[in-house]
């Protein structure tokens, strides 16, 4: 499995090099935005270990711009930020996954195996699930052609179950992806944001795409309720 590394911090880039190479990949390593963006129009990868904070251009215009070319390469966004709205506008901006700095090597091989593993698919920035049309980038929403207005929240939490239409996902892959990984709240929080959207997106318009599986998470249906 082929991936570029792009990260300014020679010493990680370097130690990341020998790690995944001692895991059986073969890596490139780019050491800004610029160089990080010609490499991945250039080359064909498996996946993209891309970090946030770079020189000449950043990580989320890297993975935008490749986005916006349709070039689909998983990216595995590494930032040493941990703020929630980092992380939800590096989803936002095409990245598959993220990982806050520090980090474990073996997560992060876990991660990239499983990103690698998804493969190269379609992701647009505009995400459309049935009549529900979600744009992130000026994070608005509607259902049919009536907007709808959410909170910061409850958009994050709609952009994610959009980006898993048709997959059951855990309250614990929520709060890590919409929360905070070290989130030390009620977990039911869930459970509240999700009521939220469904009086919002669902019952005013007689739909119920939102579903909860006992036990399993919430699925958000492929046809929109």
């Amino acid at each position: 499995m082929r991936v570029l590394v792009v990260d300014d911090e020679v010493r990680l880039a370097r130690s990341l090099r020998i790690g995944l190479e001692a895991e059986g990949f073969a890596v490139d390593v780019a050491p800004d935005g610029t160089d990080g963006l010609w490499m991945a129009r250039e080359n064909s990868y498996d996946a993209i270990v891309l970090d946030l904070m770079l020189p000449g251009i950043n990580g989320y215009k890297v993975c935008e711009t490749l986005r916006a070319e349709r070039n689909w390469t998983p990216v595995l966004m590494l930032t040493a930020k941990d703020g929630e709205w980092d992380q939800v506008e590096g989803l936002d901006t095409g990245a598959d996954d993220y990982l806050t700095k520090p980090f474990s090597f073996p997560v992060l091989v876990a991660r990239l195996r499983a990103v690698a593993r998804r493969g190269a698919r379609e992701r647009p920035t505009v995400l459309q699930v049935g009549d529900l049309r979600i744009d992130p980038a000026p994070r608005r929403v509607h259902r049919g052609e009536v907007e709808v207005e959410l909170t910061a929240r409850e958009f994050a939490l709609l952009a994610f179950l959009a980006r898993h239409v048709g997959e059951v996902v855990s309250k614990r892959q929520i709060l890590d992806a919409v929360w905070d990984a070290d989130f030390e709240g009620d977990p039911n929080i869930v459970e509240v944001y999700v009521r939220h959207l469904r009086n919002k997106l669902d019952r005013p318009f007689g739909r119920e795409a939102i579903s909860t599986l006992r036990g399993a998470g919430y699925l958000l249906r492929s046809d929109g309720g």
